[in-house]
C-alpha cells in the first residue's frame, strides 16, 4: 500500500490531513446511499403506479347477454332476442323459463325477443319488448314504417305440431296471444357509462405509505340499441334515432360510432338489425 506524504508537513500534520480526507470519503459514502436509497424508492414508487395503470386499462366487460339483441326496459327487465335463427332456438331453449314471455313480429323472419320476468310486466314494458321485436325482425329490412307483433306464455310455446317438427327458429304458439298492433319501427342508439371513485393505499417494507386516489371506469363506454319507447321514457344519455332508412348498414354503424365515440365499430353491427337507416 502507497501513501502521498507532504514533506512540508509533520507525520502528525500528514495523519490529520488523511483522517480529514477519510471523514469526508465517509460523508460522501452515506450521502450516496441515502441518494441510492431514495432512487430505489421513487423506482419501487413507479412500478406500483405502473401497476395501476395497467389495472385502468381493462377492456370493456361482455356480459352474457350481449351476444344476442339486448335491452333492459324502462322498469329495468332484461329483454334478449336471437341474432340468428340458431340463436332463436338457444333463447328459447335456454333462457325461456315459466314467468317469461315470448314476442315475435307478426311476419316471417324475426327475432324471437325473450322478456325475462314478463309475466309480471306492466303494459310499457311489452309495449317496449313489442317495438324490439318488430324492429329486429324482416319488417326493417323490407322499410315497412309499423308492423303487429304478438307475445305468448311458456306453455304456449312448442317446437313441435302433428306433421312434424318445425324447422330452425320457427315456433308453434297455440293458445290465445296478446297483440300489440301497428308498432312503429324505431330504435335509439346510445352510449352508457359507469364511473366508481376508489382510494387505493400501498405500503412497503420500509414502512412508507403512499394514498394513491383513483376513478376508474367501469364498462367505460357500453353501446346500447334500444326501443325508442324505452329512450322516450327513460333518463338516459344523449342518443340517435334509428328508423328504416336507405343509408347502408355499415355507413350507419360508422354515422354511430362517430356520434357517441364508440370505437368497436363491429359491436355496434352485431346489435342493429339487417336492412337500411335514417338517422
Amino acid at each position: 500500500m502507497e501513501a502521498e506524504l507532504d514533506y512540508t508537513k509533520s507525520a502528525q500534520q500528514n495523519a490529520e490531513a488523511y483522517f480529514e480526507k477519510s471523514k469526508e470519503a465517509k460523508r460522501k459514502l452515506e450521502g450516496a446511499q441515502q441518494a441510492l436509497k431514495k432512487l430505489e424508492q421513487r423506482a419501487r414508487e413507479a412500478e406500483k403506479e405502473k401497476t395501476v395503470s395497467k389495472e385502468l386499462q381493462k377492456k370493456e366487460e361482455r356480459e352474457w347477454y350481449e351476444k344476442f339483441y339486448w335491452f333492459f326496459t324502462s322498469d329495468g327487465k332484461l329483454a334478449i332476442g336471437g341474432r340468428s335463427a340458431q340463436q332463436n332456438e338457444e333463447v328459447v331453449a335456454k333462457y325461456f323459463e315459466a314467468g317469461d314471455l315470448f314476442f315475435h313480429a307478426n311476419i316471417f323472419g324475426a327475432s324471437v325477443v325473450i322478456l325475462k320476468n314478463g309475466a309480471k310486466a306492466g303494459e310499457e314494458a311489452k309495449e317496449e319488448a313489442a317495438q324490439f321485436a318488430a324492429c329486429f325482425s324482416k319488417a326493417w329490412e323490407e322499410g315497412l314504417a309499423a308492423v303487429d307483433a304478438f307475445s305468448a306464455g311458456k306453455g304456449q310455446v312448442s317446437k313441435s305440431r302433428e306433421k312434424g317438427s318445425l324447422g330452425t327458429g320457427s315456433f308453434l304458439i297455440s293458445g290465445e296471444r296478446e297483440w300489440h298492433r301497428n308498432v312503429k319501427l324505431e330504435l335509439a342508439a346510445l352510449v352508457s357509462e359507469n364511473r366508481i371513485e376508489v382510494q387505493k393505499q400501498f405500503e412497503d417494507t420500509n414502512a412508507y405509505v403512499k394514498v394513491l386516489p383513483l376513478s376508474i371506469i367501469v364498462n367505460a363506454k357500453k353501446l346500447n340499441v334500444i326501443p325508442y319507447l324505452t329512450y322516450s321514457r327513460s333518463a338516459q344519455a344523449v342518443g340517435m334515432r334509428l328508423t328504416p332508412g336507405k343509408v347502408k348498414k355499415s355507413d350507419a354503424a360508422k354515422a354511430i360510432a362517430k356520434k357517441l365515440g364508440y370505437k368497436d365499430l363491429d359491436y355496434i353491427m352485431q346489435h342493429l338489425p339487417p336492412g337500411g337507416f335514417s338517422l
